[in-house]
C-alpha cells in the first residue's frame, strides 16, 4: 500500500530473521467441533458460530459500522507486549484514538508446577502476532507500521487483509471460554517425583506424556521391578 523509506535499512538488516518468524502467516483458529471441511477443503463456519460473532465484538470490540476492522500485525516473537506499548504510546502522542482503537494479544491461560507450587501462567496462541482494531488509513498505516518492532501487516504485498468477523469472533471464544491447562515442566526421559496417591514421594523416570489426556506416564521401581504408573500431570513434579 505505502512504502515506507525510513524503514528500509532497518529491515534489510533483520531480513533474514524476518522470513524465518513470518513463514507462515497466522493460522486460524477453529473450536473443536465448530466447523466442516467443505469437499473443496474450504472452513465453513456454522451459521450458529457467526450469529454468536456480534455478541463476542460487543463492548470494548464493538463495530459500528465507521470502517474499522481487525488487522493482525507481525512483530519480533517475544516481545508482543512491548509492541503493544509502544504502539499505544504512539496512539496517544499521535493523537490517533479515532482511528486504532484496541490492540489484542490473543492468550490463553495454563497451569505451571514449579517446585510444588501451582500457578497460572498466559500462553500466546499466535507468538509473534498481534490483532489491531483500527480503521485502515494512510496515517493509521503509518503509525502502527512504524512502532518499533512491528515487522509488517498479515496481507497480500503491502496490502493489509482484515480479518473477517468470524475469524475474530473464534479468537475471542477462545480466548474467553478456554479452560486452564496444565502445562509440565518435565520432558520424556527425566527424573520426576510424584507428589500425590499411592506412590507419593517415589521418584520415577517420564516415560511418556499424553497432553491430549493430561497424563504421564512414569516408571518407578517397585519390589525391584520397573513398574509403569499413569498420572495427572498435577500429580508429578520436576526433581
Amino acid at each position: 500500500m505505502w512504502e515506507d523509506p525510513e524503514r528500509k535499512e532497518l529491515e534489510s538488516e533483520s531480513e533474514d530473521e524476518k522470513k524465518e518468524e513470518s513463514s507462515a502467516e497466522m493460522p486460524a483458529y477453529v473450536p473443536s467441533g465448530a466447523a466442516e471441511a467443505a469437499p473443496s477443503g474450504e472452513i465453513v463456519i456454522p451459521a450458529a458460530l457467526e450469529a454468536h460473532a456480534a455478541e463476542l465484538l460487543g463492548g470494548e470490540h464493538a463495530e459500528p459500522g465507521d470502517g474499522r476492522a481487525w488487522y493482525v500485525v507481525h512483530c519480533y516473537s517475544g516481545q508482543e507486549n512491548k509492541v503493544r506499548h509502544n504502539l499505544e504510546q504512539r496512539i496517544d502522542t499521535m493523537d490517533m484514538k479515532d482511528k486504532i482503537f484496541d490492540i489484542i494479544i490473543p492468550t490463553i491461560e495454563e497451569i505451571e508446577v514449579k517446585e510444588g507450587k501451582r500457578r497460572t501462567v498466559e500462553k500466546r496462541v499466535y507468538p509473534g502476532y498481534l490483532m489491531v482494531q483500527m480503521i485502515l488509513t494512510e496515517e493509521s498505516w503509518f503509525v502502527v507500521r512504524n512502532t518499533p518492532g512491528v515487522t509488517g501487516f498479515v496481507g497480500m504485498g503491502n496490502t493489509p487483509t482484515a480479518l473477517r468477523t468470524e475469524e475474530v469472533a473464534q479468537i475471542l471464544h477462545r480466548m474467553e471460554t478456554t479452560t486452564p491447562t496444565v502445562r509440565p515442566t518435565y520432558k520424556a526421559g527425566q527424573k520426576v517425583r510424584i507428589t500425590d496417591g499411592p506412590f507419593n514421594d517415589f521418584v520415577g523416570t517420564v516415560e511418556s506424556i499424553d497432553m491430549d489426556r493430561g497424563k504421564v506416564r512414569v516408571l518407578v521401581s517397585f519390589f525391584g521391578r520397573e513398574t509403569p504408573v499413569e498420572l495427572d500431570f498435577l500429580q508429578v513434579e520436576k526433581t
